[in-house]
Order: C-alpha cells, then structure tokens, then sequence
C-alpha cells in the first residue's frame, strides 16, 4: 500500500499499532518495567504486582474476544454518524438502526430504519468520506458471512489482502496490542511504543481502584509528563480492568499528532457488559478530526449503541 494511502486509512481510527507485515509483536513477560507506576494508597495496601499487572496489560485478551463474540450473535445496533465542517456545523449525517442476524454459522445485516442528510452518500450510492466508508466495512454486512472462527489465538499474526482489511487489521492492532511498534505510518517511527525506552520515559503512568458501573475496577492510565505534550501521540489511554476477573470492561483513547504529511486528534471509548457469560461490546464512541496531504480534512464523530 502507497504510505500516503496507509497514513490515510491509519488515520481514520486514530490509527493502527504494529507491523503491516510480518506477525504480531511478541510481548517480553519476563522482564520488569522500568519506569516508575503511580499507585493510590488502595493499590499499595493489597501488595498489588506492578509488573505482573504492566504484562497483562500488554497481553489482554478478553478485549479482543468481546469484539470476537460480536460475530455469533443477534443484535441490534443504533448508529450515529455526523460530519462537520470547519465551522463544526454538520454537513452530512447518517442515522440508522440495524439489526444484525445470526443464524446457522452465518452472519448478515439488516437494515432497519436509515435516515441521511447532505452529501453522506455519492450520487452512485458509495460513502462520500473514507471514516463512513470504513465504520460501513467493520459494521455491516452486505452479503452473509460464514463459517468465522471466534479463536482468538494467533488471529492477528497477519492480515488478508485488500485496503479495507489492511485497514482493519490496523485498527485491531490499535484497540487490543496497545504500545506495540507503527510501521508502514510515515514519520510515526517508535512513537506508539509506549512501554518501550525512548518513550515511556515521556509518559506518567498511573494505577487506581475504582468503581465503574458498579463494578470494582483497577484503572490503568497514561498521560504525558509536563513538557511532552506536543512530543507523544498518546493525550490519554485509560482502562477500566474488572477486579474479579481482570476482563477490560471500558477503555478511553485520546491521540494527536502532526507532521508535513498528515495530522490528525481523535478521541475514542468503547464499552463492553456480559450476555449470559460472555463479555460484549455495547457502546462505542469516536470523535475524530484528521487530514492527510491531498486529501481533504474530515471532521466526524459516530456513536455506536449496541442491544442483544
């Protein structure tokens, strides 16, 4: 893929972590993080494991199987999408309900009540912006799809062919291997290696208890130390890891950054609750302005609310 192509389509999610080729980054579980992790007065009493905790960070799965799970299900998903211009006055919109069914190992999408305005749709029925373009590709169905496997295991060591899937197997790489290593990104370098020498060193990492929904949480945070705010791409990364089981049940991701060839400053929260005994997403949020040289800006915020 061209690098103005890949920074285009890394940029339409606030991006993806890792390798576009090769397998997945493999996670050092023996070393001990280095740099010093603020602790609440809670944290520190429990005789809580730092670097134990820092791992598993890094090596979460359940997060990446919520996400799994949502292809093996029935559902209904209320969808938000508005785009705005620099004025931040919304120029096109999309309002939809859809229903995803799931039936004999198959999975499609129906549409069941769809609402737009201005210019979302090209005159030929295509998306008019590559953000829509790419939530249609990861939401929705046009014809039924079969027999997918809900293994997780090895299930991003590599990706298929196509820009949309190389898309998002980026943004798979974002959302559940936070800190591993952009490449194939123009002038991004090491700069998503948060847990990495050269750059941790720029952030301050924190770990709390809390409640959140009602669950007991330790929250694990990173935001940038006084004087790297404009050096870093991370503004903010919270998770929310339930206390009985670790499994993440909220996330936060707030990223910026600019250079000659793009810049982009997108904020995002996903959600997830348990069906029966499985974990799933069920509120998604992004809130996203970027710009990539020749192409023009995109200003658009979606919501995804989603009802088993």
């Amino acid at each position: 893929m061209p690098a103005k192509k890949t920074a285009l389509y890394f940029l339409l999610f606030f991006s993806g972590l890792t390798p576009l080729r090769g397998s997945a980054q493999q996670y050092d579980t023996v070393s001990k993080f280095s740099r010093p992790v603020q602790l609440d007065s809670f944290v520190v009493k429990s005789g809580f494991d730092v670097n134990a905790f820092i791992r598993r960070v890094r090596s979460d799965t359940t997060f990446y199987k919520a996400f799994k799970n949502l292809r093996f299900i029935q559902y209904e998903a209320y969808n938000d999408i508005k785009v705005f211009d620099k004025d931040r006055d919304v120029k096109a919109s999309l309002h939809s309900k859809t229903r995803q069914n799931f039936k004999k190992g198959c999975r499609s999408t129906t549409v069941l009540q769809q609402n737009t305005t201005g210019d979302f749709f090209t005159r030929s029925g295509d998306y008019n912006y590559y953000t829509a373009e790419l939530f249609a590709y990861l939401f929705f169905t046009k014809d039924s799809v079969c027999n997918e496997s809900d293994i997780v295991a090895g299930s991003m060591d590599s990706h298929p062919g196509g820009q949309m899937a190389k898309s998002e197997y980026q943004l798979k790489q974002l959302l559940f291997n936070p800190g591993s290593r952009v490449s194939g990104v123009p002038l991004m370098g090491d700069r998503a290696s948060i847990f990495d020498e050269g750059e941790a060193e720029k952030y301050d990492f924190r770990i709390s208890r809390e409640l959140f929904a009602g669950q007991e949480c330790y929250v694990f945070r990173i935001s940038p130390k006084k004087g790297y705010e404009r050096k870093v791409i991370y503004d903010e990364f919270v998770t929310w890891f339930r206390k009985s089981d670790y499994s993440i049940i909220a996330r936060d991701y707030s990223l910026s950054y600019s250079n000659l060839i793009y810049d982009f400053d997108v904020k995002m929260k996903v959600r997830t609750n348990e069906v029966g005994r499985k974990l799933y997403p069920t509120h998604i949020s992004y809130d996203g302005n970027w710009h990539v040289f020749t192409k023009k800006r995109e200003r658009v915020k979606f919501s995804v609310d989603i009802v088993y």
